[in-house]
Order: C-alpha cells, then sequence, then structure tokens
C-alpha cells in the first residue's frame, strides 16, 4: 500500500497519540503493515428467501396468521427451523417440505383434516 506524505505523516502522528497498550497491538503487527485509513468491512449480508424476506420476517408472518391460536414452544420452534432450512436450501427441509406437501394431498383425498388427525 502505497501512501502519500500526508497520509505518511497523519499516520505517525495517529501512532504517537496512542496509548502503550494499543501501540503494542501496532508494534505487533508491524508498524508498516499497519493501515490507520483502511476502508470499513462490508456490512452483514442478510439472507432472504425468493420474496425478499428473512427468516424473522417469515416465522412471524407465519405465526401471526397462519398458527393455531394457542400455539406450543415446539411448535414455534418447528416453523423457525424449517424456514431456516427451506431459505437456506437444505436439502433435508427441501425433503420434508415436499413430503409434507404430498402428504397433506393424501389426506386431502381421503377427506381427513390434519387438524383433527391425532394418531
Amino acid at each position: 500500500m502505497k501512501m502519500t506524505d500526508e497520509h505518511e505523516a497523519q499516520k505517525k502522528a495517529i501512532y504517537e497519540k496512542m496509548a502503550p497498550r494499543r501501540r503494542k497491538f501496532v508494534d505487533r503487527i508491524g508498524y508498516d503493515r499497519w493501515n490507520p485509513f483502511a476502508e470499513p468491512k462490508e456490512p452483514i449480508e442478510w439472507r432472504t428467501d425468493g420474496t425478499k424476506r428473512t427468516t424473522q420476517q417469515l416465522v412471524r408472518e407465519y405465526l401471526q396468521n397462519h398458527a393455531p391460536e394457542k400455539y406450543s414452544n415446539a411448535y414455534g420452534q418447528g416453523v423457525l427451523e424449517m424456514c431456516l432450512g427451506m431459505v437456506n436450501g437444505d436439502e433435508r427441509y427441501i425433503g420434508m417440505y415436499e413430503f409434507s406437501r404430498w402428504y397433506a394431498a393424501e389426506l386431502e383425498k381421503h377427506n381427513i383434516d390434519i387438524n383433527d388427525y391425532m394418531p
């Protein structure tokens, strides 16, 4: 990294004003390699699904609109786990989703409501 004379002077001034403990860190990585003018890192990439919603948004919307009135922690955890798996494209959850769709169609063929069905 090439620095202008002005940047080099600013770098030296910053180093001299540092506390001894902070200087020790700079000395450990090397004064020449240290860049107090480094660009900030890119922000975290928030993973979204095809509808441009985060898992948190999807889970909240589902639980507000489709979950039973009194659902258990296990139910909510299952929704979250399924959502994370689907958004991340995990094959395990894709298989679970495809089976769920198939099974729902099977129950419908036999006029069975999943909410009434208790094995």
